[in-house]
């Protein structure tokens, strides 16, 4: 293997070392509901303690409203023509978290959020 190329695979090898080193988890909050002021509202609630423990965060962001549509007949039998459509609107929201405090997950832990809000958290 010549001289040269021994060095190039030593400067990626240290480099890609060093960026495991310094890549640091994320917490990825994904908050869904039927209501958008219920999950706005909780949403508040989670910046405030993020704004209380001194943490720093990315959101909330409104993610693509998910839409799902029926469509009933009104009547049992014969009348086709008459028909009935509901539809269902998930609001998404996401919160990012870049730098974990412990501060923070203890109170995100103790929160008590509404009901008919579902809530998922991830790290990265």
């Amino acid at each position: 293997m010549p001289e040269s190329l021994k060095n190039q695979t030593k400067e990626k090898s240290e480099s890609t070392k060093k960026e495991v080193e310094d890549v640091k988890p994320k917490l990825r909050i994904k908050l869904k509901s039927y209501d958008s002021k219920v999950i706005d509202a909780s949403c508040r609630q989670i910046s405030d303690i993020a704004l209380r423990s001194d943490t720093e965060i990315v959101g909330p962001v409104p993610l693509p409203t998910e839409i799902k549509k029926y469509t009933v007949n009104r009547s049992t039998f014969v009348h086709k023509d008459a028909r009935e459509q509901f539809e269902m609107r998930i609001h998404k929201r996401l919160i990012e978290v870049p730098n974990i405090n412990p501060r923070f997950i203890d109170n995100l832990r103790d929160l008590t959020l509404p009901t008919g809000v579902e809530i998922e958290v991830k790290t990265t």
